[in-house]
């Protein structure tokens, strides 16, 4: 089960303890926007049960990236609009499969048989209202713009931004609690498009996994996935051994090496 925090007027973040993930939810006046959907049916029908707690109007759905735990819930929201970035949509034709077979084993593994079963049976919602590098909606008397700002955790992240509120929901752009995840990302371009999250100059930041966070928090892991992309260039270059570059990273060895084989 989910708990709500409220980082600002009719924008709350929903945390979970599995995988530590944060799903939100922005509050119009005639509308409502869902922000990823979790990772399976049931995740999805508790988080809509919950939307629903909060607020009776109408939602529409945005999904910052197209991993199965942001992904995957979003059948218990159909129909509506399911807004992504358009490689997104790409994405989850061409890997849906694959994740939900690897994620069904990885918890059947670990001897969640239900959790396994019913990833298993997801058939992944495609998103129909596609953005290339930016879109807005209007929830009545509240705007939110959707912005691609570049290769960085996937080739197709979206972020939220919520001007009157000074909030912005990043994906898994910006991790906390945990190392950023590197296994199809793109580390050159993720410092800059952590630079096109501080410009939007929102005091609350909201990570696809863990707490809201501000903009300090951002700079301090802009300037890690610097170091990590430095380091990427002089294994490439041949001027650093990837055992050396492991040595100086400041991530563990195992979210180095994904970076590195990027």
């Amino acid at each position: 089960m989910g708990r709500w925090i409220e980082v600002a007027d009719g924008v709350l973040v929903r945390r979970y303890e599995e995988l530590d993930l944060s799903v939100g939810i922005v509050v119009g006046g005639d509308a409502c926007l869902v922000v990823d959907t979790g990772g399976d049916a049931g995740q999805g029908a508790e988080l809509a049960a919950a939307v629903r707690e909060v607020t009776p109007l109408p939602w529409q759905v945005v999904l910052t990236h197209a991993h199965f735990d942001h992904s995957f819930g979003t059948e218990a929201f159909a129909p509506c609009a399911v807004w992504a970035h358009r490689r997104c949509h790409t994405a989850l034709v061409t890997t849906g499969e694959r994740q939900r077979e690897a994620w069904a084993r990885h918890y059947r593994d670990r001897g969640e048989a239900e959790v396994g079963d019913r990833i298993a049976a997801v058939r992944p919602v495609l998103p129909d209202h596609l953005v290339d590098g930016r879109a807005e909606l209007e929830l009545g008397g509240r705007r939110v713009a959707l912005r691609h700002l570049g290769p960085a955790h996937t080739d197709h992240d979206l972020v939220v931004h919520v001007p009157d509120a000074g909030a912005v929901f990043a994906g898994d752009l910006v991790e906390h609690g945990a190392p950023p995840q590197f296994d199809d990302a793109f580390p050159q371009g993720w410092p800059v498009a952590l630079d096109g999250v501080l410009a939007l100059d929102a005091p609350v930041v909201l990570p696809g996994h863990g707490d809201p966070v501000d903009l300090d928090f951002v700079r301090g892991q802009r300037s890690e996935l610097a170091s990590v992309a430095e380091l990427c260039r002089a294994v490439a270059a041949g001027t650093l051994t990837a055992e050396q570059a492991v040595a100086r990273s400041p991530y563990p060895e195992e979210f180095t090496l994904a970076a590195l084989a990027r």
